[in-house]
C-alpha cells in the first residue's frame, strides 16, 4: 500500500486544524502553514468535507475546521476519504475483481495484511498524534 502525497497533505491538514479545533482556518492560511499548493489543497479540503472529517463555512469569518473531535478521526478515515479502501492488492479489497481469489494461495495473506493495516490505522487517531507530538516537543525542548 502506498500512502499518496495527497493523503499525506490531508493528514497534515487535519492535524493543523486539530491543534486549535475551535477556530476556522482559510485555504490560504492552511496552504502557507503546511506548504501545500493552494489549488491542490482546495480540492482536498472539499473531499474531507464530503467525508465529514472537516466542515466549511463561507464568508468573511468562514473557513475550515474539524467536523468531529480529534479522538473520532482516525488515520484510516482520512486515508479512505482520499484514496479509497486500504489494500495492497485489489483482490484484498474486492475478491470479485480477481477470478483467482478463491484458489489463490496468497489471497488470504493479502486479506490479512489489509485487515491488520486497517486495524492499526483505525487505532491511530488525530488526538493520539497530537498528544504524541506534544510529548515529543516537551522532550526536545520545543515546548516548556
Amino acid at each position: 500500500m502506498l500512502v499518496t502525497r495527497e493523503t499525506d497533505y490531508a493528514v497534515r491538514t487535519v492535524l493543523y486544524l486539530a491543534r486549535d479545533s475551535s477556530r476556522r482556518a482559510s485555504v490560504t492560511e492552511i496552504a502557507e502553514a503546511m506548504r501545500i499548493p493552494k489549488s491542490f489543497l482546495a480540492k482536498l479540503l472539499q473531499r474531507l468535507v464530503r467525508h465529514h472529517i472537516l466542515s466549511s463555512s463561507r464568508g468573511v469569518s468562514g473557513g475550515f475546521q474539524l467536523a468531529r473531535k480529534p479522538s473520532d478521526i482516525s488515520l484510516l478515515s482520512i486515508l479512505e476519504a482520499v484514496q479509497g479502501p486500504a489494500g495492497i492488492n485489489v483482490c484484498a479489497i474486492d475478491s470479485k475483481r480477481c477470478e483467482m481469489s478463491k484458489s489463490c494461495t496468497v489471497h488470504p495473506v493479502w486479506v490479512d495484511v489489509r485487515k491488520e493495516v486497517e486495524r492499526r490505522l483505525k487505532r491511530e487517531t488525530i488526538a493520539k498524534l497530537i498528544n504524541r507530538d506534544t510529548v515529543t516537543a516537551k522532550k526536545s525542548g520545543r515546548l516548556s
